[in-house]
């Protein structure tokens, strides 16, 4: 008999994914990697063993995740679309480099995952794979079996008695990690009406977040935060309680119609409320302690960095060229931001830095100015012959 390993998340279409490949004659192993999904490694051991499966690897990647990952696109400041931080597509690259690895542990040949075939993470994963060990062999159930919609797969479950939580009331594809959850699906598709109540993951609709303003302060160290209103925590527990008290707040959750990779657009629903509260925090103190030029390329950087991060590029050699810069530009990256959170937004209170380029005594425009304002009309001429002889 065959053997396969299937990238199991607990959710319908690899519950489903379980049954149609034992009913294919292979021995299903599932792996799970716990980056902080809805689903607790003893409900994913439970609920696999009930779906008939021989084996299941579960792995608490939270802290590799944290620092190999989501760190380096937080240092490069990767927004996909100016939306979307990324939270599925970091957590395909790690999924697909251990899934590589029990394969070899088993001494499989081949490999399965439950992704459709219009969606990204398809193509994150087997890109990675193939990267990774070309000799894989890749199964995609979604692509080659009978089910065509989400209300076919919810039949096929109930009538082979395969443990899902979906119902038709609520037929989300939800994905979440420590860093975000991502919602598509449902009546989430319909452009024409305002996302309904039950589509809310980590938050409360608008109208229940607290009238209330709570502060922060988030302190980095070369890049990496490190504190929390001056307690030091572990990257992990710090995204964490970022999570809960930027949820509480109602700050994080974005709607993004979205350019996948396949070629179509689609309505992504994300909550990510500790990833953008790290973001925004980290950006400004970069606008404290980088150059302009070093901060006006790095925006470049940051679109193309997300860009294959979306894409599946993560073990490109192009990809770990441009680490190469990011990481140089985190060097300065230290100190202080204060934020206040109010009914979803993220507002900066206070900046501070040993490495800081502000000099109050050049901004001023009180006592203590000591900005040579002769120098000013030279520099004016300067910055504008070349224009001149250009007409």
């Amino acid at each position: 008999m065959n053997k396969v390993v299937l990238a199991y998340s607990g959710g319908l279409d690899t519950t489903c994914c379980i049954k149609w490949l034992q009913d294919k004659g292979f021995e299903v192993v599932c792996f799970s990697a716990d980056l902080g999904s809805e689903f607790s490694p003893q409900d994913l051991r439970k609920r696999a063993i009930k779906g008939g499966v021989s084996k299941i690897y579960i792995k608490d990647l939270k802290e590799e995740f944290a620092k190999e990952y989501i760190l380096p696109a937080l240092g490069a400041s990767a927004i996909y679309e100016g939306k979307y931080l990324l939270s599925t597509a970091l957590g395909r690259p790690l999924i697909a480099k251990h899934l590589v690895g029990i394969a070899k542990c088993e001494k499989a040949g081949f490999v399965a995952h439950g992704c459709t075939a219009k969606g990204n993470d398809q193509v994150r994963l087997e890109v990675s794979i193939d990267m990774l060990n070309p000799k894989l062999k890749v199964i995609a159930p979604l692509r080659e079996w009978e089910l065509t919609s989400r209300e076919q797969e919810i039949k096929y479950a109930k009538e082979n008695k395969l443990p899902i939580r979906i119902t038709k009331e609520k037929p989300y594809s939800i994905d979440k990690n420590i860093w975000g959850a991502a919602l598509e699906g449902g009546s989430l598709e319909d452009l024409d009406k305002e996302p309904p109540g039950n589509s809310y993951y980590f938050f409360k609709p608008p109208r229940e977040i607290p009238d209330k303003e709570t502060y922060l302060e988030i302190g980095f160290q070369k890049g990496v935060p490190i504190k929390l209103n001056g307690e030091k925590f572990d990257l992990v527990d710090l995204i964490e309680r970022l999570n809960k008290v930027g949820a509480g707040c109602g700050v994080g959750r974005t709607d993004l119609i979205e350019d996948r990779v396949v070629g179509i657009k689609s309505r992504e629903i994300y909550e990510a409320p500790g990833a953008w509260i790290l973001h925004t925090a980290h950006k400004e103190l970069e606008s404290l302690v980088l150059d302009r030029e070093t901060l006006y390329f790095k925006e470049s950087v940051s679109l193309k960095y997300a860009q294959l991060i979306y894409q599946g590029l993560w073990f490109s050699s192009f990809k770990k060229s441009l680490d190469g810069f990011v990481q140089n530009t985190q060097n300065a990256v230290t100190g202080n931001i204060g934020l206040k959170l109010y009914k979803g937004n993220i507002i900066i209170a206070k900046r501070f830095s040993p490495n800081s380029l502000y000099k109050k005594e050049l901004a001023t425009y009180g006592e203590g100015d000591k900005f040579d304002r002769k120098l000013a009309e030279g520099f004016i001429k300067l910055w504008t012959a070349p224009y001149i002889n250009a007409k």
